[in-house]
C-alpha cells in the first residue's frame, strides 16, 4: 500500500472509475472506502478535504482533487506509461479523447442518470417525479445516438484499437443505465461487455465493493 496515495470512496458509479483508473495503470493506493448518505462523507475529517462533501477523492502527495474524470486525467497523465496511457498526449487525440469525456459526464451521467436518481432511488430526499425519469431516460436513449456512430465499424474501443479514460466513463454510465432499465442496443452492449472483459474492471469491481459492516450502497 502507498502511503501517499489515498482513495476515498468506494460503492458507487462514479467511485468505481477512479478504482479501475488505478488499477489500469497498476498504482497502489490505500483505501478509505466511505460511503455516501451514510453520514461518513460530513465528517470533519473529510469535510475538511472536500467540502463538497463528495465521492471520490484522490490524495496524492499533497494533492487533494475530486471529481472522477479529474482523478483518471491526473493519473494518466503522472503516472501512466507509452502503453497504457488512458488520455493521449497527442493534442488531436488527446481532443478526442477528452470531447467523449465531457459529452459522457455532461450529457449521459449529470443531465440523464443523475436526474433519474434524484427523482428515483433519492425520490425521499429531492421528490419522486416520473415524468422527469422517463424524459431523462428518452435523453439518454437518443445521445446513445452517437455512441452507435462510433461503434458503427465495430471498433474494439470507442476511440479504435486503444483504451482510454473515455471507455471507463462511458462504460460505467452504460451499467449504470442497464441497472436503471433503459433499453441498450445490441452493439453498445457488445462494446460495454468487452469493455468490462479488461482484468483491471474486475480489480475495481473488488476493491469498489462497499464494506461488509456498511449499510446498502447509495450509487
Amino acid at each position: 500500500m502507498s502511503t501517499g496515495r489515498i482513495l476515498w470512496g468506494a460503492g458507487t458509479s462514479r467511485t468505481i472509475r477512479a478504482h479501475w483508473a488505478l488499477h489500469e495503470l497498476g498504482l497502489s493506493f490505500e483505501l478509505r472506502p466511505i460511503l455516501p448518505r451514510t453520514g461518513q462523507t460530513k465528517t470533519t475529517e473529510f469535510t475538511a478535504l472536500n467540502a463538497r462533501q463528495k465521492i471520490p477523492l484522490l490524495q496524492d502527495n499533497g494533492l487533494i482533487l475530486t471529481e472522477s474524470a479529474a482523478i483518471i486525467s491526473y493519473l494518466s497523465d503522472a503516472y501512466a506509461k507509452p502503453d497504457n496511457r488512458l488520455i493521449p498526449i497527442d493534442p488531436q487525440p488527446r481532443a478526442r479523447c477528452l470531447e467523449w469525456c465531457f459529452f459522457v459526464i455532461s450529457e449521459l451521467d449529470a443531465t440523464s442518470l443523475y436526474v433519474m436518481r434524484r427523482h428515483g432511488d433519492l425520490g425521499h430526499i429531492y421528490g419522486d417525479a416520473p415524468v422527469a425519469n422517463a424524459s431523462a431516460a428518452n435523453y439518454f436513449q437518443q445521445q446513445m445516438r452517437s455512441v452507435e456512430r462510433a461503434l458503427h465499424d465495430d471498433p474494439r474501443y470507442i476511440l479504435g484499437d486503444s483504451f482510454s479514460a473515455a471507455d471507463i466513463l462511458l462504460s460505467t454510465c452504460l451499467t449504470w443505465a442497464v441497472r436503471y432499465g433503459v433499453p441498450v442496443s445490441d452493439p453498445v452492449m457488445a462494446y460495454n461487455q468487452r469493455v468490462t472483459s479488461r482484468p483491471a474492471y474486475a480489480r475495481a469491481l473488488n476493491t469498489n465493493h462497499p464494506p461488509a459492516d456498511a449499510g446498502a450502497p447509495a450509487r
